[in-house]
C-alpha cells in the first residue's frame, strides 16, 4: 500500500526552516507564502535540491554548488525543474490588498488535493521585547500585529485537519495579551481548538538555547482513521551531552575575520565518524564532502581587541563582558547604561544564547569562541556556523548577500526542532 503523502502550506515561510523539518518527517508543500525576496530565492533554490533529491539525481545540485559563481542567484538551477516546483514559492506580503491573489495562487497550486497541515510564524517584532524597545508606542500601530488574522483566514478557506503557529514568548503579553485572546477567539469561531506551549530548542536535539511559543490547534472533534483525537504532540524533553565547539564546529576549518566568500566549497577537516552530532542530526547529512557559506564578516581592529577580552573572560569566569567596564579606549559608544551585554560569546563548552535577525546587522553577540584568541584571530561567527546553530543542514545555500544570509537564519525555526513536532504530528494524521 503507498503511503499518503500528508500535505502543508507554509505561511511567513522565512528562509523554510520549519518547512524543512516537515520535508524531513515525510510532509509534502503546496505552497510557501513569503514576502522577503531572498528568504523567497532561498526557498526555491531548496525546493529545487528536493525535487533532484526525489528524482534520485541529487548530483546536478551538488555540480551547481560547485560551479556557483559569486554574485549569481539560483537561477540557473530553478531553470532546471519544472516550474511547478519554482512556483510553488509565492513572493508576497500577506494584507488586504494581496490575499485574494494569494488564495487563487494556492487553489491552483492544490488542484484537488486536502491541505492537512497549515503552519507558519507571522513576523514577531511587535511581540517582541526588542522590537517594542526599538519602536517605541510606534508598535502598537504596527500592522503586523494583525497578522495572526490573516493567518485565520487560511485556515477558514483551506479547512487543514491540524495546523502549527509559532512566536516570540511576547505574543503572550503584547498589548496586555489582547492579540493572544483574539487568536484564540477567532480560532475556535471557526471550529479549531489550540494549545500553547513554551517550547526550549534545546531540549529538543539543538545547541541553542531558544525559547519559543508552539501553538498546536486542530479541528474541534477531529480524529485520525484509527479514531484517535487530534491533540498537542508529545514532545520529550532529551537529554544532550554534545556542545558547541567540540561537536558542531570543529570540522569547518579555521577563519580569520573577512575571510571566505558565500560560493567558496569548503572542505570539512574531520570525517563525520569524529563528528557524531552532526550525523544524528542531519547537519552532515550529504555525502558532498564540502559545505559552502563559511564565510566570515570583516571586524576593525578595536572590535577584534574587545572580542579577545570577551572570550578571555568567558573562558576565565563564565561571564559575559559587560559594556560598561571596558577600558575606555575601547569604548566607542556613548551609551554605558543599557545594551551592556552587547558583546557576547558563543558558549563553547554548552548551547549557544538565542540567534536572532539582528546578527545581520553585526556580529558582537555572536563571537566565535576561539582557544587562546588573538587580535589576529578573533572573529564572530560565519553564515555557515550560524546555520548550524539553527540546525540547518549544511547543503542549504542562503540567496542573497551575506547580510541577507544571517537575516533568514536569526529569523528561522531550527530545522530539528520542526522536524520533531512534524513527526509526532504525522503519527497523529
Amino acid at each position: 500500500m503507498l503511503q499518503k503523502k500528508y500535505t502543508f502550506i507554509d505561511l511567513f515561510a522565512g528562509a523554510g526552516g520549519l518547512s524543512e523539518g516537515f520535508v524531513r518527517a515525510g510532509f509534502t508543500p503546496i505552497a510557501h507564502i513569503e514576502m522577503d525576496k531572498y528568504a523567497c530565492e532561498t526557498l526555491k533554490t531548496r525546493a529545487a535540491y528536493h525535487y533532484f533529491q526525489e528524482k534520485n539525481e541529487i548530483d546536478i545540485y551538488k555540480k551547481y554548488l560547485i560551479n556557483r559563481k559569486e554574485g549569481e542567484n539560483g537561477q540557473k538551477l530553478w531553470n532546471q525543474v519544472p516550474e511547478s516546483v519554482i512556483s510553488s514559492v509565492i513572493q508576497a506580503t500577506i494584507g488586504p490588498s494581496t490575499i485574494d491573489d494569494i488564495f487563487k495562487r494556492v487553489d491552483s497550486l492544490k488542484g484537488n488535493k486536502d491541505v492537512d497541515i497549515i503552519i507558519g510564524g507571522p513576523p514577531c517584532q511587535a511581540y517582541s521585547i526588542a522590537g517594542r524597545a526599538r519602536m517605541g508606542k510606534d508598535v502598537e500601530k504596527d500592522p503586523r500585529n494583525e497578522l495572526y488574522k490573516y493567518y485565520v483566514q487560511f485556515l477558514q478557506r483551506y479547512k487543514p485537519k491540524m495546523f502549527v503557529f509559532e512566536n516570540v514568548l511576547g505574543l503572550f503579553t503584547a498589548k496586555k495579551g489582547e492579540p493572544f485572546k483574539d487568536l484564540r477567539e477567532l480560532v475556535n469561531s471557526i471550529g479549531y481548538e489550540m494549545q500553547p506551549q513554551v517550547q526550549n530548542a534545546s531540549e529538543h536535539g539543538v545547541l541553542q538555547k531558544r525559547q519559543r511559543v508552539i501553538i498546536v490547534g486542530w479541528l474541534k472533534g477531529g480524529k485520525n482513521s484509527k479514531g484517535k483525537h487530534y491533540g498537542y504532540p508529545l514532545l520529550m524533553k532529551e537529554q544532550n551531552s554534545y556542545t558547541v565547539l567540540r561537536d558542531l564546529f570543529s570540522d569547518l576549518p579555521p577563519r580569520i575575520a573577512g575571510e571566505g566568500c558565500l560560493t567558496e566549497v569548503v572542505h570539512y577537516t574531520k570525517a563525520l565518524e569524529e563528528m557524531p552530532y552532526l550525523k544524528e542530526s542531519s547537519i552532515r547529512n550529504s555525502d558532498f564532502g564540502f559545505t559552502t557559506q563559511h564565510v566570515a564578516r570583516p571586524h576593525n581592529a578595536n572590535d577584534r581587541e574587545i572580542y579577545c577580552l570577551a572570550i578571555k573572560q568567558w573562558r576565565e569566569k563564565k561571564r559575559q563582558l559587560d559594556y560598561s567596564k571596558l577600558p575606555p579606549h575601547l569604548q566607542t559608544h556613548k551609551n554605558t547604561k543599557s545594551f551592556l551585554d552587547r558583546y557576547s560569546v558563543v558558549e563553547p563548552d554548552g548551547y549557544s544564547h538565542t540567534v536572532v535577525a539582528h546578527i545581520s546587522k553585526d556580529g558582537h553577540y555572536y563571537i566565535y569562541p576561539t582557544p587562546n584568541p588573538t587580535i589576529e584571530t578573533a572573529r564572530s561567527i560565519t553564515v555557515r556556523e550560524a546555520a548550524r546553530l539553527q540546525s540547518f543542514p549544511d547543503d542549504y545555500f542562503f540567496e542573497g548577500s551575506r547580510g541577507a544570509a544571517f537575516k533568514q537564519i536569526g529569523n528561522a525555526v531550527p530545522v530539528v526542532l520542526a522536524y520533531k513536532i512534524a513527526k509526532e504530528l504525522k503519527k497523529q494524521l
